[in-house]
């Protein structure tokens, strides 16, 4: 199946603060650990396969189907999932005007929502991300992708395609370097190894991916992002990617190509 031209999401910022109930009282850890997800979709077919990818998770459970954005609304009040998947193009209602209802700056309960979508257009992931959606992932994402994204939305992090990304983040690049003459934003103390991840995080790479590339563990590469979060002040790895396009980083890396 990696955003506004600020690129966080509008609820993001604030999610760790949002208390979630859940439609049932549950009792252990295994329970309080285990994230719930409604996927809102009118095909068939998609919500089996999200159900068949993320039931298989360990710690992930999808605790309702729903096929228009109507009943997704319903839905969502009336289970109150840690993340709802959610399609752009349903009857009733649809996933960007639900996810304003059930996400956006007027929601008095925002939840996490992660729009996925078939369309991969500009215009869809800005107005998703500023009506609140912590994610933006395209169909044909890899199970993996799809599994990190709510992983993701559950931290109150956000992810989006990795293509939709670098598309997105060239333009502003392009934009930073045709309206500015003034020199580029201070570097900051990063090391080598740091700039290596923050250059795979702008072109888009996975975690996964950039274990592959630099021959590191997961927790090791986790652990450059943590400090490349602190260092740079930002909240993910899309306000990363912004921070290395921004800088020119990614351009200084080696097999970078314009």
């Amino acid at each position: 199946m990696a955003g506004s031209r600020h690129l966080s999401c509008a609820g993001c910022g604030r999610i760790g603060r949002v208390s979630y109930a859940t439609a049932a009282t549950t009792t252990g850890s295994a329970a309080s650990s285990t994230t719930r997800v409604l996927v809102a979709d009118d095909q068939h077919l998609v919500r089996a396969g999200f159900r068949l990818i993320l039931d298989a998770q360990p710690g992930i459970e999808v605790v309702g189907e729903a096929a228009d954005g109507a009943e997704c609304v319903e839905m969502a009040r009336r289970l109150r999932p840690d993340v709802c998947l959610i399609d752009i193009r349903m009857p009733a209602l649809d996933g960007l005007e639900v996810t304003r209802i059930l996400a956006g700056p007027e929601s008095a309960d925002r939840m996490r929502v992660v729009v996925v979508t078939t369309f991969d257009q500009d215009d869809y992931v800005h107005r998703a991300l500023h009506n609140g959606a912590c994610g933006f992932l395209l169909k044909d994402a890899s199970p993996a992708l799809l599994i990190e994204a709510v992983r993701a939305a559950q931290r109150g992090d956000a992810l989006i395609s990795p293509a939709v990304t670098v598309r997105l983040l060239r333009q502003l690049e392009d934009g930073r370097k045709a309206s500015s003459a003034a020199g580029r934003p201070p570097r900051t103390a990063l090391t080598e190894r740091e700039l290596d991840v923050a250059r795979l995080v702008a072109m888009g790479h996975t975690n996964q991916e950039i274990c592959a590339d630099l021959f590191l563990s997961l927790g090791t590469v986790k652990t450059h992002l943590t400090n490349i979060q602190s260092k740079l002040g930002v909240r993910n790895r899309v306000e990363i990617a912004a921070w290395a396009w921004a800088t020119g980083t990614v351009s200084q890396g080696p097999g970078f190509q314009e």
